[in-house]
């Protein structure tokens, strides 16, 4: 089920070369700087998963979403009761993820971490789930043997400002080994408008030590929250927006616009301007205490509110749309794209910006970095096509290397060898044009698989 040749070009010569190059990196440790890994997973050394429906696929949105675009119910797939029942659908279905990185992945998982080697459909279904089932019972099969057995070096998970942050204190008194680290995500305090704003701004206070007031205060308790975070390993943040603007208030203008959300009263254009001007505020507070900022933007959440208030977020109604940086970051990049102790990682869903916006501005400016093919991009063809449209722009080094953006644990491992075959043809293909000699080939695939995640995210 997995060749050995899987991924490469056709052409002997080039897929000669990919293989030669492949074995470079293949056994080099993971690195995953940004991910969704519930790190409660780690928190304790005995934790086992629940079933193989909840492991690999009930919390897996690319998943979700296709089966549901072939008529799958939701109330059948996210059945927590039946959870065998939900197997057989997905089995019965699989045929669905032919040639997708969902079916890439999934089959990398069932024959590198079980041993299964057999095609997953209606008629091998209940065996498959039974052995899978068997085999999560076992000592070997605990979230922390697999860290090891992956080889992750680190782990970095998604962790709202207004987190307690339980699991990584946990995790950090311990005393385990595995590197698993949080990161800051501020967009449910900085969404004035979002349902629950005030329940969450008013734990932000409680948990940085302060009281409810004004802006400043405000400001103070990301700022705490951000020093916390810091202390229990965190490198960066990540705000998820739907629009890259960057816009200062006065600040009289900024606390009238938080005095109204504190009341409930705030309007759409003030609502944006309040999430426009914490951008800049964000930057400023990453030049001060050195944690990575990263934008993900140009993506429409929850866009089927019936979806939505049935059954919550990450159903897969998450759909991208038109992105615009260029004019947008200007004020941003104005005050800090030279700042010598800021670094800006920018990802987009809009491969028109590639080579338009993000490769230039990745290219000239010192703080920026471009971030890999996130989300739907994050694919065999996606990445090829990352390559060609980024680099003879950006160059390498202003790249940022790989991150798996996953909230499905066991896929790891399966994203980063896509990521590394896909790298290893690529540079390949420069080798056999002769744009490049071998010696700098090889030192490219490890700052691909390795080095360049490591410095872009301070780990």
């Amino acid at each position: 089920m997995l060749p050995e040749d899987r991924y490469f070009d056709p052409q002997p010569d080039q897929k000669a070369l990919a293989q030669q190059l492949y074995a470079i990196v293949r056994d080099m440790p993971i690195l995953s700087p940004h991910g969704h890994v519930d790190p409660m997973l780690f928190s304790q050394p005995d934790v086992h998963f629940a079933n193989p429906s909840a492991l690999l696929f009930q919390k897996d949105h690319y998943i979700l979403r296709m089966l549901h675009s072939q008529g799958m119910p939701y109330e059948l797939l996210l059945s927590q009761d039946q959870p065998d029942r939900a197997w057989e659908v997905f089995a019965r279905h699989f045929y669905l993820f032919r040639g997708t990185p969902s079916g890439l992945w999934l089959t990398h998982e069932l024959d590198m971490v079980f041993g299964i080697t057999e095609p997953l459909n209606e008629h091998s279904a209940e065996r498959i789930y039974t052995r899978i089932d068997a085999n999560l019972a076992s000592a070997e099969m605990t979230p922390r043997r697999l860290f090891k057995k992956f080889n992750l070096e680190v782990l970095a998970t998604t962790d709202a400002a207004s987190d307690p942050l339980t699991s990584h204190q946990m995790l950090q008194d311990s005393g385990w080994d595995g590197r698993v680290i949080p990161t800051f995500r501020p967009d449910d305090v900085i969404g004035i408008t979002s349902r629950g704003w005030i329940e969450r701004v008013t734990a932000l206070h409680h948990l940085a030590g302060l009281t409810v007031s004004d802006f400043r205060s405000y400001l103070s308790a990301i700022e705490r929250r951000r020093e916390t975070f810091k202390q229990l390993g965190a490198t960066a943040t990540d705000i998820g927006v739907l629009l890259p603007r960057v816009h200062r208030l006065a600040p009289s203008e900024a606390n009238r616009i938080y005095q109204a959300g504190l009341k409930g009263e705030v309007g759409e254009q003030d609502a944006e301007n309040f999430i426009a001007h914490m951008l800049y505020e964000l930057a400023r507070m990453s030049s001060e205490d050195g944690l990575v900022m990263q934008i993900h933007p140009g993506v429409l959440r929850n866009y089927d509110p019936q979806v939505f208030g049935r059954f919550g977020g990450d159903m897969g109604f998450d759909i991208p749309v038109r992105t615009e940086f260029t004019r947008n970051l200007q004020p941003l990049l104005a005050d800090f794209g030279h700042h010598p102790n800021f670094r800006l990682i920018l990802f987009t869903v809009d491969e028109s910006t590639y080579s338009r916006e993000l490769a230039p501005l990745a290219g000239v400016y010192p703080a920026v970095r471009l971030g890999s093919p996130w989300w739907f991009l994050d694919s065999w063809h996606g990445i090829r096509r990352y390559f060609e449209a980024v680099l003879e722009t950006a160059g390498l080094h202003n790249t940022a290397g790989f991150v798996d953006d996953t909230r499905a644990f066991l896929s790891i491992p399966a994203r980063h060898d896509l990521w590394r075959r896909a790298c290893a043809n690529w540079v390949a293909g420069l080798l056999i044009r002769k744009m490049i000699g071998e010696a700098d080939g090889q030192e490219m695939m490890k700052d691909l698989a390795h080095r360049l995640a490591k410095a872009a995210y301070h780990l």
